[in-house]
């Protein structure tokens, strides 16, 4: 039998935090906004842009200096992401059944500090996990340059007035603060050392991680939630994988087959327990059936009892999520209804982001 595989995101699908977005928002003054803004251009250098060597995800990148010149440490990083992880219900339960199922990886954009919080609360293996490195500590500013940054800042937060106002980002001053003024900077080699953990990347991690246990691609499932997420969707989509969005923006939904829509991952577990016994068209009937049936699925497929048990408890008085196959018909509507339950559980701010 094919050896399985199971990769997640973690942000969006496990935890309902954006890490880099809360540490800006608590080291930076109107860091909210001023992470906003630069996201909004991370998005445009990717999508509209498509600018060369430059990775989905690199707002981790971008903001790194501010970081510095306010101050932040390690240390504070650390301290901030154990005391500030929030989990989706039973996220605990599912990276667990994961585990034991197959071999499992958490490949994620956020930073390694982050991400080894969150192990130690899962119990999950940090050696099975791909990040965001940030050394704030290893590098030293000016005070030159660290007022240059101040101004930097406040320029942004003015843009980020006038895109509320207007709807307009002005990416030629963006474009110019990041690719013109930052690089000339001693401070950029701080931003030069960095290499965010999305898009491509998190395709090259799911490469090594098949390379080194020996595993067809045709094994792998991917579950992600933004853009980030696009290349390793994707990798899994066309290599015969499973490609699943929970909770996604429209660019994830765009590049899955299955997208879960829930405020529990237990729809994930299902996916995931079908996933490590039976082959992909198993799964695909599965979901096929919940969609039209959830009843008469649990009855047909071969899920086990204790999750079905469990699955029926959790919502017995609540709306079922929703486990679908995405098609040219249904696109658009679960583009919405992801969307919608991405910020009901999320928050506005985060839910938004890209």
């Amino acid at each position: 039998m094919l050896k399985k595989l199971f990769v997640t995101d973690c942000e969006g699908p496990l935890s309902l935090n954006d890490n880099a977005y809360e540490l800006a928002k608590e080291f930076i003054p109107e860091g909210d906004e001023f992470f906003r803004i630069i996201s909004l251009f991370d998005d445009y250098l990717v999508d509209i842009v498509k600018k060369a060597d430059y990775n989905s995800g690199n707002t981790l990148k971008l903001i790194a200096p501010f970081f510095k010149a306010y101050g932040v440490t390690n240390e504070d990083i650390v301290k901030f992401s154990k005391e500030n992880i929030f989990f989706i219900d039973d996220a605990s339960d599912t990276i667990e059944l994961a585990k034991k199922s197959m071999d499992s990886f958490i490949v994620s954009t956020s930073y390694g500090q982050y991400i080894e919080a969150v192990c130690n609360n899962l119990s999950f293996p940090f050696e099975n996990t791909f990040y965001t490195l940030i050394d704030l500590d290893n590098f030293e500013i000016s005070n030159e340059e660290i007022e240059k940054l101040y101004e930097f800042k406040d320029i942004i937060s003015q843009i980020a007035e006038r895109e509320k106002k207007e709807g307009s980002l002005d990416v030629d001053q963006l474009n110019k603060i990041f690719f013109e003024e930052i690089p000339k900077m001693n401070i950029n080699k701080l931003t030069d050392s960095i290499i965010c953990v999305g898009g491509i990347e998190k395709q090259k991690a799911i490469e090594e991680i098949l390379s080194s246990f020996n595993l067809e691609k045709s094994g792998l499932m991917y579950v992600g939630d933004s853009h980030t997420d696009i290349e390793p969707l994707k990798f899994a989509k066309e290599h015969g994988g499973i490609a699943v969005s929970f909770n996604g923006n429209e660019a994830a939904v765009k590049e899955s087959e299955i997208a879960i829509i829930s405020e529990n991952t237990i729809a994930t577990s299902l996916l995931i327990d079908l996933h490590s016994k039976f082959n992909k068209d198993y799964v695909l009937e599965f979901v096929k059936s919940y969609s039209s049936d959830p009843k008469r699925a649990f009855e047909s497929f071969r899920i086990g009892f204790a999750l079905i048990d469990k699955f029926n408890e959790i919502f017995s008085d609540k709306d079922l999520p929703i486990i679908e196959i995405i098609t040219e018909d249904n696109i658009d509507d679960i583009i919405n209804e992801s969307i919608e339950m991405r910020k009901k559980i999320r928050g506005l701010n985060i839910g938004s982001l890209g």
